[in-house]
């Protein structure tokens, strides 16, 4: 639902190209929202389907056919009931990586931490791109303030738990 939402709100604004809505999604949320370029492209297609959306086919010089997709009235009212339905609801979201540190006395210290190293290095990166967008205008700006607070608490909470495997690390010597 939440994939729809983003696609359906994307084109209140304004028409647009399957391109054109793919590139806003990465450059501006990539690291909050997961959607591959076929995934949005299979929901276009339902979502026309089903009334939602349209498209016109334009071609543009000797580049390949590209279909410009419209919002419907149908469209707008299934975004406005999304809408409702995904602001009243909150569902944890899913923590990738997180499975490894189950098992991280299963490598000797100093490796786990090398690799914790890399991992808190890896979320500073993400963090120093998304603080670029931190002045996005209207609601895009809250979905990566959201993004920017778990990144923050994902290094407090590597910190965390790199301190405590030193603890152990140091009881066990």
């Amino acid at each position: 639902m939440e994939r729809k939402l983003l696609l359906l709100g994307m084109l209140r604004n304004h028409s647009m190209y399957g391109y054109q809505i793919n590139e806003l999604i990465d450059a501006h949320l990539g690291t909050s929202v997961h959607l591959t370029k076929p995934t949005a492209y299979r929901f276009l297609n339902q979502m026309a389907e089903k009334a939602w959306i349209t498209f016109a086919e334009e071609k543009e010089g000797n580049r390949p056919t590209r279909r410009v997709y419209s919002i419907l009235p149908a469209g707008e009212t299934a975004f406005q009931k999304m809408l409702r339905e995904s602001l009243a609801d909150f569902s944890p979201t899913a923590s990738h990586g997180t499975i490894g540190i189950a098992f991280l006395d299963a490598l000797p210290f100093k490796e786990a931490l090398s690799l914790l190293q890399k991992r808190r290095n890896r979320i500073e990166e993400i963090l120093k791109i998304l603080t670029v967008d931190e002045e996005h205008a209207g609601g895009f700006g809250y979905v990566i303030m959201h993004q920017i607070q778990h990144l923050k608490a994902e290094l407090v909470w590597l910190d965390e738990v790199v301190e405590h495997q030193g603890e152990i690390s140091s009881n066990n010597h």
